[in-house]
């Protein structure tokens, strides 16, 4: 099993600090709380059924024609590469580390492939995969760049996967419109810009006749019935979504204001988090981890990635901590 961000219980025992007493900015998701509808009895007590609205809901939201509800990102992720046996694949890289581990525990040999080395080894593969913004430096790609990848790999019979889990906060540069057309696979997720990770809820964008393959290999049921009824509602509710891309949009500027003026500059990162490459990145989460603020550390990238906090005591808990770090924690280099 990789690591991920989020694992707060581990820390509290790493650390010695109640799970009450942190700050966590580890998992990139959104700190705010969704206003989420009660949940009823029905839904616990009922087998989940497909006509509840939350299809039409997503086709909606996203604006694609087909689409297949998932338990988060993470199904799709783990079984589609099923879909493409013999298939010589290219990730590129570094990104979430979950599609790397995914390909090569399926039996394939993925390329991994620096921003500048698609271009000379697209003719050479026949799956790409992307994650757009990148998870975790925040690099983007522009639409029309990944179209025209697409397209130049669906003429041969490949495909383009980009996992789109941070693009919410930036609806107008998703390729969710364009997935009716073969070969193009989106993954999408209401764990990051809803902040629902616990829902495990997320959607594959794609042309039908792959998600009924996938559909199979999934199996029924993959989504819970009360997944399914706070899916729908959030997708629904266009007010909130408005207010909480503001609301990430300026608190993004925030962070990177604030951990720029405190020498910690960032090099990346999206609406969600910032982006830290740091000579002692180890040792900057261990300083931060000390007072009780958990950020996710990139050991082989010697990085950090760092999240929004959810409130104003937050916000002053981190300056707090930032101002406490010894001299040379705050010069990257």
């Amino acid at each position: 099993m990789l690591e991920h961000g989020g694992r707060l219980r581990q820390a509290a025992i790493t650390y010695g600090i109640p799970m009450d007493d942190w700050l966590d900015l580890s998992t990139g998701l959104a700190p705010y709380s969704w206003p989420l509808p009660s949940i009823p009895a029905e839904a616990w007590q009922r087998l989940p059924e497909s006509d509840d609205g939350l299809e039409q809901a997503a086709r909606d939201y996203y604006q694609a024609e087909s689409l297949l509800p998932i338990a988060g990102s993470q199904a799709a992720i783990q079984a589609l590469p099923a879909l493409f046996p013999g298939r010589r694949v290219g990730l590129v890289e570094p990104c979430y580390a979950e599609h790397h581990h995914a390909w090569r525990r399926a039996g394939f040999a993925p390329l991994a492939l620096a921003d500048d080395e698609v271009e000379e080894v697209l003719d050479h593969i026949d799956v790409l995969v992307v994650v757009n913004p990148n998870n975790p430096t925040g690099r983007l790609f522009a639409p029309e760049q990944l179209l025209d990848w697409h397209v130049r790999l669906a003429s041969r019979g490949g495909g383009l996967i980009v996992d789109e889990a941070f693009i919410d906060p930036t609806p107008e540069i998703s390729l969710a419109p364009y997935t009716s057309a073969p070969g193009l696979i989106v993954l999408r997720s209401l764990g990051k810009f809803f902040g629902l990770g616990g829902a495990r809820l997320g959607f594959v964008l794609a042309e039908q006749s792959l998600l009924v393959c996938l559909a199979e290999i999934l199996g029924p049921w993959n989504i819970s019935g009360p997944a399914r009824h706070v899916g729908r509602h959030a997708l629904a509710d266009k007010p909130t979504q408005r207010i909480w891309r503001e609301q990430m949009h300026t608190d993004s500027q925030r962070l990177a204001s604030l951990l720029t003026a405190y020498g910690l500059a960032p090099q990346g990162g999206c609406a969600l988090f910032q982006w830290i490459p740091h000579i002692r990145a180890a040792a900057l989460h261990q300083a931060l981890a000390e007072q009780g603020i958990l950020t996710r550390p990139f050991d082989q990238l010697s990085a950090l990635r760092i999240g929004l906090p959810g409130s104003e005591a937050g916000w002053r808990r981190f300056e707090s901590a930032l101002a406490q770090l010894s001299p040379e924690m705050r010069c990257p280099r």
